[in-house]
């Protein structure tokens, strides 16, 4: 509550204070690193983010500790990878890690980046020494910065898809801190004596308002949901090449229950420039969004929330302001495909991928499935380039026909189903990690999707809708990291065992969902939308996946571009109650 009094009094956020005061993102970290303590404490908690790594605490374990005991205290590292692109060399390396200082899991983010989980106070400097070994790096993984830059991870032989991971690279470049704070505490670089000196060129010493999401995305596959980001870029692809980039600013899609003035916002189009000037672009529209994004208010401050105040015109005025090159009136497009690069496919070159389906993201042994160490294997054996996707899931590329489908046969013996045999509601599914590590979570996601989908896809299938595409996404808290509210069919924690369910987006990421039912019971998620099953069965034209059904239902003058956080179910519009 004092820190709801605080915002809406005005006063400087506590985050930017920490940020001010910091040193230029060394606080204690450094000290504390040397000493006995399992945690850190106080703005050091802030200050970590920006170096990629997040405090959590095991919440199953709260309850049987005392409270005199100590939490179970670990932390969440994360590794940017932009583009989702690495070596077999370096995912080795990061295997390793996961068996070494982590919870023996690796888990693929929506962001086409890896988390590691469960790594204690002690391991956090070896992690992040060994990561910046092996040429990756967590800084700006985390933080009020850019965030890990999206772009298309396959077919780089191919001079569009080529040039779309360039302008991601560059992107991420143009935009990285350049702290030395870095490299000082982790890499035991030489120490700056004096910090007054120390210059940050693009961020300063309060860095940006917030996060800054942006991708690169085709107008032929928004595979990296383009319209959810900060910025983006579309590219307009013309006879095979980039003829230039549509640059899209505004999207978002966390909001806090209860607060209607925070809301989930798609990106608009700001205009076109030549593909020479992509990441520019990008780096123009973070400025405005240094220099003038609410500094008060945390659940204000993102880029969607100037956009809403000032309005796309105001906005693009100011980027012409500060642009040192031409913006032209955006390219207009069809909705882009989408494609999950999953299972077997021949690239422009010659050579082959294979797309491998990794439930939410998580790459782990078990009883049945020892999917870690068959990947490893696989790895070890092929040395395949490899890629993450913004889907959770991850291609072996740079293959031979041979390999590609010895592969295949490799990972069936290991248990692993696959995608052309997964059934759509699984195979677009996505989940964030949720309870028990994640302090923000209020409710399951992870640990409850997989049984949820199997009860949805026994549903689906008695009513002859197993083949039907859909997108079924589930988080923790109103957040959006799995990115619900672009999905035909989502589950958002409210509280624990309780959830918000939305429905009504689309696989290509182009409209929000509404908020159907508000506040239903885990026990009671399939049974409250079994009436809207089975209208889709009986209503909807052959191949209509659930959301476009849900909108001819709904019909409305446009599609919305966000929804807030005080919304009216819909499922009374519905008329639910079986077919007309």
């Amino acid at each position: 509550m004092a820190k709801a009094n605080e915002e809406e009094s005005g006063a400087e956020s506590k985050v930017e204070i920490a940020k001010r005061q910091g040193r230029h993102l060394r606080g204690t970290i450094a000290e504390t690193l040397q000493s006995d303590a399992t945690h850190f404490g106080h703005d050091d908690l802030q200050l970590l983010k920006f170096h990629g790594t997040y405090q959590q605490d095991d919440r199953d374990q709260r309850k049987a500790r005392s409270e005199a005991e100590e939490k179970s205290y670990s932390f969440m590292v994360r590794v940017a990878l932009p583009g989702g692109i690495l070596t077999s060399a370096q995912y080795l390396a990061l295997d390793d890690l996961a068996g070494s200082h982590a919870n023996g899991t690796l888990r693929i983010t929506t962001r086409q980046g890896f988390q590691f989980h469960g790594v204690l106070k002690q391991d956090l400097k070896p992690t992040i020494a060994a990561i910046n070994q092996a040429l990756a790096t967590t800084i700006a993984a985390c933080g009020d910065v850019r965030r890990n830059v999206m772009g298309c991870p396959v077919d780089l032989t191919d001079p569009a898809h080529a040039a779309v991971h360039r302008a991601a690279e560059r992107i991420a470049a143009e935009l990285s801190p350049r702290a030395r704070a870095y490299y000082e505490i982790w890499l035991d670089g030489e120490v700056q004596v004096n910090t007054q000196e120390e210059a940050e060129p693009f961020y300063g010493s309060q860095f940006l308002p917030r996060k800054f999401k942006a991708g690169v995305a085709l107008s032929s596959d928004n595979c990296v949901d383009i319209y959810s980001h900060d910025a983006g870029l579309l590219a307009v692809i013309e006879a095979g090449r980039i003829r230039g980039f549509n640059v899209l600013v505004g999207g978002g899609l966390g909001m806090t229950h209860g607060k209607g003035d925070t809301i989930a916002r798609l990106a608009e189009p700001l205009g076109f420039v030549a593909e020479a000037d992509g990441a520019a672009a990008i780096r123009h529209v973070a400025a405005i969004f240094r220099d003038h994004g609410n500094r008060k208010d945390r659940r204000h401050a993102r880029l969607k929330y100037l956009i809403n105040e000032w309005g796309i015109e105001r906005f693009r005025a100011e980027f012409v302001r500060r642009a040192e090159f031409p913006l032209h009136p955006a390219v207009e497009l069809p909705v882009p495909a989408f494609h999950d690069h999953l299972g077997l496919s021949r690239t422009r070159d010659g050579s082959w991928t294979y797309g491998v389906f990794i439930q939410s993201g998580r790459i782990a042994d078990t009883e049945r499935q020892p999917l870690r160490r068959a990947l490893r294997r696989l790895v070890e054996e092929h040395r395949p380039g490899l890629a993450l996707t913004g889907q959770q899931n991850l291609l072996f590329t740079g293959l031979t026909e041979v390999e590609a489908r010895l592969i295949d046969t490799e990972l069936r013996a290991a248990g692993v189903t696959p995608a052309t045999e997964l059934s759509p509601a699984r195979r677009y599914s996505m989940a964030c990690p949720a309870l028990p590590t994640c302090g923000l979570a209020v409710a399951e996601a992870e640990r409850l999707l997989p049984d949820l989908l199997d009860r949805i896809e026994a549903e689906l299938t008695a009513l002859g809708l197993q083949d039907r595409p859909i997108t079924i996404r589930m988080t923790g808290c109103p957040n959006g990291c799995a990115r619900p509210y672009t999905a035909d069919l989502a589950f958002v924690g409210r509280s624990l065992g309780l959830y918000q369910v939305y429905v009504g987006g689309s696989l290509a990421g182009d409209r929000v969902a509404d908020l159907y039912l508000a506040q239903v019971r885990e026990g009671k998620l399939l049974e409250s939308l079994r009436p809207l099953f089975q209208r889709w069965a009986a209503e909807s034209t052959p191949g209509e996946s659930l959301g476009d059904f849900y909108q001819r239902l709904i019909p409305r003058e446009e599609p919305r571009r966000s929804i807030t956080g005080r919304e009216t179910p819909t499922a009374e519009l519905v008329q639910l109650g079986g077919a007309r």
